[in-house]
């Protein structure tokens, strides 16, 4: 697994990030989702490496990086925060752009980053996640039954945690069992890596802080950028339909977003603007719901 990859520990300014680069090539940085780590890209990374050079890192708070201490507002554990470490990652190893791949939390740790350092990123891929805020707004039935884990972690301290100590892997399996399209698409090794972490209670609080920024400075981030958003011109029809499926039912694993941002230059769209475009067409679903 990960053969030819190095392993690397940086310390940034708020955490320390661990992960593997392997390749040649263009850099392009890999972001897991939950109940994952960099080991999720496992096949995936050594593929790209034959073209790129490939960096998947733990996100701060999973897997081997750094669990800082939060705060009341959460922010230690907001994406913003989370993103400023990949980017502090990558330009200690030289790369001041770099292409962006996000799965899940990952990819909302892709879009925050592309949105606050839009020169860094040459292209994004945003995958299975649409704007926070639409997801909390539009909340359902079907969305508190399938993803209650969302509102589970992100419960008052230290409820969630407790439950998660005493059964980490009831949790865990869970998540691998229901969520994904392909049954069994878990090695037992990768399987028992994400169990582990959940069975760290400094790493499950960590997981839980971020579930509580995002219900908070997330989101609040999130509306923010929508409210800025310009609905002129309207959004085509054929744009909306794209996202129609996750947002009428609320539920974010239905969406795959890639966003094809280019490199920044006066006459190249910046992957932040491409964001955007994101969360206007969110913002035209929900009005025209």
């Amino acid at each position: 697994m990960f053969d030819g990859f190095d392993v690397f520990d940086i310390e940034t300014r708020g955490a320390t990030i661990h992960g593997r680069r392997g390749g040649s090539g263009p850099p392009v940085l890999l972001l897991h989702g939950i109940p994952e780590t960099h080991l999720m890209w496992h096949k995936v990374a050594p593929r790209l490496a034959e073209k790129y050079t490939v960096v998947a890192t733990d996100l701060r708070g999973w897997g081997d990086s750094g669990t800082p201490p939060s705060t009341s507002d959460h922010e230690p554990y907001g994406m913003r925060a989370i993103a400023r470490d990949q980017v502090e990652v990558m330009r200690s190893m030289g790369y001041e752009q770099f292409r962006l791949v996000g799965h899940d939390r990952g990819a909302r740790c892709a879009y925050r980053l592309a949105l606050d350092e839009p020169d860094a990123v040459t292209r994004l891929a945003v995958m299975d996640v649409v704007p926070i805020g639409d997801v909390y707004n539009r909340a359902d039935r079907a969305f508190s039954l399938s993803y209650w884990v969302w509102s589970f972690l992100a419960a008052p301290e230290p409820v969630p945690e407790r439950f998660i100590e005493a059964a980490p892997a009831v949790l865990v399996d869970f998540m691998l069992d229901t969520w994904p399209e392909v049954k069994d698409a878990f090695p037992a090794e990768v399987r028992a890596a994400y169990v582990e972490q959940f069975s760290d209670p400094a790493t499950a609080h960590a997981i839980c802080a971020e579930f509580r920024a995002a219900a908070t400075v997330d989101y609040q981030q999130d509306e923010a950028e929508a409210d800025a958003v310009d609905l002129h011109p309207p959004v085509p029809a054929t744009q909306r339909l794209i996202h129609s499926g996750s947002l009428t039912s609320g539920c974010p694993g239905d969406v795959v977003t890639p966003v094809s941002g280019k490199a920044s230059g006066s006459s190249a769209a910046t992957a932040g603007q491409d964001v955007r475009e994101l969360f206007r067409v969110a913002k035209a679903m929900t009005l025209s719901a």
